[in-house]
């Protein structure tokens, strides 16, 4: 059966999610159109405002829609450990252990000279002036364990040994090519808990 072209545009819209296959888009856009054009309606309305007014936090670079996140802004957090992670799920899966109390700055992604990622695209140079300020005096790699999440990993400690601050790494646990937001709380809060310092 084909589907007339505005449909089938949400259809393959839909599929562009994340582990979205053709058969759960188009329930999805099916669900939307025919049984609940209010949900349709406010998603859409979601979309909107959240394309708009969601930026980077300017301190830790997560996703926000104010200048500085709540995180960045809270007292309670730990202002001398900075933990190191590559997207906003895996901050978010390292605040469900809640067994970490410092802050983050979120890389949103891992270095991929071939998809021209490199330092810069990952805000590199604002974490090395955010280490250069003395306050962070341990900086937490918490890259996922793939190749490339260990490249980025390797990077970062060189450079925060330029500054002097003292770089630990996960502990094992964490499966080999695995990635955070999908690692259960309480591997994840062992891996913390037994991080080891990183030989630069």
């Amino acid at each position: 059966m084909h589907y007339s072209p505005l449909i089938q545009n949400l259809i393959d819209s839909l599929r562009g999610l994340p582990g979205v296959g053709p058969k759960s888009a188009q329930r999805m856009a099916l669900y939307l159109l025919e049984r609940n054009p209010d949900a349709a309606q406010s998603l859409e309305l979601s979309l909107q405002q959240a394309r708009e007014k969601v930026g980077r936090c300017q301190s830790c670079r997560t996703l926000t829609e104010e200048p500085i996140c709540q995180l960045c802004r809270s007292e309670r957090r730990l202002r001398h450990q900075l933990c190191v992670v590559e997207s906003p799920s895996d901050l978010l899966s390292i605040e469900q252990t809640g067994v970490y109390q410092g802050l983050y700055f979120v890389l949103m992604g891992h270095l991929s000279p071939i998809d021209g990622i490199g330092p810069k695209e990952l805000g590199l140079e604002q974490l090395s002036a955010r280490l250069a300020q003395g306050e962070v005096t341990e900086l937490i790699l918490a890259t996922n364990p793939t190749l490339e999440g260990r490249t980025t990993a390797d990077y970062i400690a060189q450079l925060a040994a330029q500054q002097g601050v003292a770089v630990s790494r996960l502990a094992q646990g964490l499966p080999m090519g695995g990635e955070l937001e999908y690692v259960d709380s309480a591997t994840l809060s062992f891996a913390f808990s037994g991080r080891k310092p990183v030989d630069s």
